[in-house]
């Protein structure tokens, strides 16, 4: 008998038993969309958050204050105030850090504004006018803050494009004044659409000189973060190096263990948020590859059953020159084919739920969320099912194969 025959026989018992068949292949089907739905938004969260994160710049370098956390429990020593003015100081200055080009003190909180009878909520930024080559964010209207705002700790504001809407609707915002922290400010410019950038909607913020920030809005006398650039890629590694000595020298620090500050590049970043995004993703795939166990156990016992069931036919086929081996090839080909169709149905259904997940999430909630597919993740779920059904099929196939065909053509 050939393989084509034996392929043509288990297609028509599995046809035969139409119901059974669709609710046997459920458990892969579903095993299956999970992993692909899994797979593509896992892939899509990564590219959003790199992509964002590459937006910030490669040459940039972030210092924040407190040590750096190395577990859940070490969340609340990054909440420090060791970053001060004294410590920018020391860091603009060329014997410190020989190649630093720009440096930036950040602040950022939430707080409510007010015009007229409109309340917003929103970021609160903190900043210089190196904000816009850092974040790379633009002027739509107006124009940015100046280093002489800075100094004098001038109440300007420019805002993102989704406050100016909220509180001024159509109507020219520049030269109006909203309330921040009982203080008026006046509003100079209004910034293009940006978006997600890192962790913070900057259509939904509000920046203001970092010294007017400081004093007036958060009553503080440190600093979030600190903003560095770099003059080239190439000198990154030594530009931290010299970020790390010169604030070490400032806070009296000997022994580096004891540093009460940590500092990230963007490849640091990309790298851990790289390595955290696969982690989970392979997680969450773990767990619904237990449905395809499920699944592979639901279609042996079906298939067991089914043995049973079709006991007098194994008989009269082994009666009529049928071998075992030509049993064990049919009873097999059709798991097989069980688990390889509820592969494809749930690789298609895994994409389009993909495909459904990513237009909601761009349109409806308003992520720069990109549609990915992973053809790699396709193949290896549609061979995991075959596998499925070749491992699981093997014991019901085995037992239909030595069944005695006098024994099987008796049972009633």
């Amino acid at each position: 008998m050939t393989l084509k025959y034996s392929f043509k026989t288990a297609i028509s018992g599995l046809y035969a038993n139409k119901s059974r068949s669709v609710l046997t292949i459920l458990g892969i089907v579903i095993g299956i969309t999970a992993i692909i739905l899994i797979t593509s938004i896992g892939q899509g969260a990564q590219s959003l958050i790199l992509n964002q994160l590459q937006g910030m710049g490669s040459k940039t370098i972030i210092v924040i204050p407190g040590r750096e956390p190395k577990g859940p429990s070490d969340v609340a020593q990054s909440l420090s105030d060791s970053l001060k003015e004294k410590d920018l100081t020391e860091l603009k200055k060329r014997s410190n850090v020989p190649n630093l080009k720009q440096a930036m003190p950040i602040l950022f909180g939430g707080e409510t504004a007010n015009y007229g009878g409109e309340t917003y909520r929103l970021t609160i930024f903190g900043a210089s006018e190196f904000l816009q080559d850092v974040l790379d964010v633009s002027i739509n209207e107006g124009s940015f803050f100046t280093n002489e705002d800075i100094k004098s700790r001038a109440d300007v504001v420019v805002i993102g494009l989704k406050v100016k809407d909220q509180l001024f609707g159509s109507s020219d915002a520049i030269g109006k004044k909203i309330k921040i922290k009982n203080r008026n400010f006046r509003v100079i410019g209004v910034l293009a659409p940006k978006g997600q950038v890192s962790l913070f909607n900057f259509d939904e913020t509000a920046i203001v000189p970092y010294t007017t920030a400081q004093q007036y809005i958060f009553g503080i006398k440190y600093f979030h973060r600190f903003f560095i650039e770099a003059d080239a890629e190439e000198n990154i590694d030594r530009t931290v190096e010299d970020i790390k000595m010169t604030l070490r020298n400032s806070h009296g620090i000997t022994d580096p263990s004891k540093d009460d500050f940590f500092v990230q590049t963007q490849v640091d970043l990309v790298s851990r948020l790289s390595i955290i995004t696969d982690v989970l993703t392979l997680f969450l795939i773990s767990v619904a590859a237990i449905s395809l166990l499920v699944g592979g156990i639901g279609i042996m016992n079906i298939m067991l059953v089914s043995v049973t069931e079709r006991t007098r036919e194994i008989g009269l086929r082994k009666s009529l020159g049928a071998t075992e081996k030509n049993i064990l090839t049919q009873f097999l080909l059709e798991a097989v084919a069980l688990t390889t169709t509820g592969g494809v149905i749930g690789i298609i259904l895994g994409a389009i739920l993909s495909f459904i997940t990513s237009t909601i999430l761009s349109k409806f909630v308003g992520l720069n969320w990109s549609f990915t597919f992973s053809p790699i993740a396709a193949i290896i779920g549609f061979g995991v099912a075959a596998l499925v059904g070749l491992i699981f099929g093997i014991y019901p196939a085995r037992k239909a194969s030595q069944k005695s065909p006098i024994e099987a053509l008796r049972y009633e």
